[in-house]
């Protein structure tokens, strides 16, 4: 119609959390940045925040007042939450962007509530196959899962890291006690049981034995909520008779920038990764990386340093050993890990992610989908259901069965019958 005018959407955020110094908070401020600069407003909704961060954000139920059909919502997934839910609800189109969940049998027998948090997140996940306009994995690894799940329009809306926290006056306090002549081996990352830290513990205990005893394990990473696996790696770490085996615990980023000047080897044995963003870390700070290739490791790796397939404990303290030992193999694998990064850099973040904004813009609009007041009571008793399925499959069979499907989906389409 001649003389309508057409107002640019706002292009909001919505996530869980905003940590600091994390690579979903890190992104996330990223991409507002990248908005704002393109002349979009742009906002940060979280059930919870930082308090280094708060200031960036605003309570998530705001949402409900700043929400629109024409706006843009990316919504961070990792987890399930009351901001995830909230999201659902509202008209503006979406832009899922997900950032993978670790499955929960890695933490059953360790942190009950996560196990139940993740097993959640992964169901509550498929909820959004018929709701968001486009849904992107922050790897391809991640967005082959999305497609897995049933999600129909996929993306890669790629990490790429800024590495200014490692651009810090490093604090050499720390560190002073390993800046010596041994060989240092470093891993960064949370404590937690998908990291597999009893496997490095394995591996560093064969390769001191049988090739260096002068070196030592430095293990750099939070383990709060994780007590009962952090007292198996000090038990391991004891029965196997392995001296020099260092949990760090969490450092900033001026120890973390004196830990990486002193490391010599990289080292994961993660089995479950999204991303993974300390190995690229080890890239830019010029440290060979020596990793497990499982889940997204191999696509964040890109061809850079040294894979491995293969978890007996010889075999890779043979490799740790073969990198170590020769400086020309040194070389070249870093040189790999130069290549990868500079693959990396050339994405440009903000030109992609503006691309995704104008075509979810130009796309037809989902078919409007109608939430019933009881939705999320239905969901969390299917849920019940099924965990009861799972877990006491005769008390579940005990159950009168369930009406045919549709007719307390919760979910209903006002253009279908």
């Amino acid at each position: 119609m001649s003389g309508e005018i057409h107002h640019q959407p706002q292009v909001h955020q919505v996530l869980a959390t905003l940590a600091y110094g994390d690579a979903i908070g890190n992104e996330a401020i990223g991409i507002r940045a990248a908005l704002t600069s393109a002349g979009y407003e742009s906002r940060i909704y979280v059930q919870t925040a930082d308090p280094q961060v708060k200031d960036l954000t605003e309570d998530y139920r705001e949402l409900i007042h700043d929400s629109d059909s024409d706006n843009i919502l990316i919504h961070h997934f990792s987890i399930a939450s009351r901001a995830s839910r909230l999201a659902f609800a509202l008209p503006d189109r979406m832009i899922l962007v997900y950032h993978n969940i670790t499955p929960p049998n890695y933490f059953i027998g360790v942190n009950k509530a996560l196990v139940e948090q993740c097993y959640s997140g992964r169901r509550e996940l498929k909820a959004y196959v018929r709701r968001c306009d486009l849904a992107l994995g922050d790897s391809e690894f991640n967005r082959r899962e999305l497609e897995q799940m049933g999600f129909l329009n996929t993306d890669v809306l790629p990490v790429i890291p800024s590495f200014s926290h490692l651009e810090v006056p490093s604090n050499r306090m720390l560190a002073a006690g390993f800046d010596d002549d041994w060989t240092n081996f470093l891993f960064v990352g949370r404590i937690i049981p998908n990291k597999r830290i009893e496997d490095l513990i394995r591996f560093f205990h064969v390769y001191r034995s049988k090739y260096n005893e002068r070196s030592r394990l430095l293990l750099v990473g939070a383990h709060s909520g994780f007590s009962d696996y952090l007292a198996s790696l000090h038990d391991l770490r004891a029965s196997l008779g392995t001296p020099d085996v260092h949990l760090i615990g969490h450092v900033s980023n001026n120890e973390l920038t004196a830990l990486y000047d002193i490391a010599d080897l990289f080292l994961s044995a993660s089995e479950h990764e999204g991303f993974c963003v300390p190995l690229l870390e080890a890239f830019y700070k010029q440290i060979p990386v020596v990793a497990f290739a499982a889940a997204a490791v191999p696509d964040t790796m890109d061809g850079g340093g040294v894979l491995y397939d293969y978890k007996d404990p010889r075999y890779v303290a043979a490799i740790m050993h073969a990198v170590l030992s020769d400086k020309a193999r040194q070389d070249e694998i870093l040189q790999s890990q130069e290549l990868a990064l500079d693959r990396l850099k050339r994405h440009d973040f903000r030109q992609l992610l503006l691309g995704f904004i104008e075509q979810v813009g130009r796309s037809p609009r989902l078919d409007s989908t109608e939430i019933r007041p009881d939705f999320w009571d239905q969901y969390e008793l299917a849920e019940r259901l099924e965990h009861l399925r799972i877990q006491r499959p005769s008390i579940y069979e005990g159950l009168p069965k369930a009406p045919p499907k549709g007719e307390a989906s919760g979910i209903s389409s006002p253009n279908k019958p």
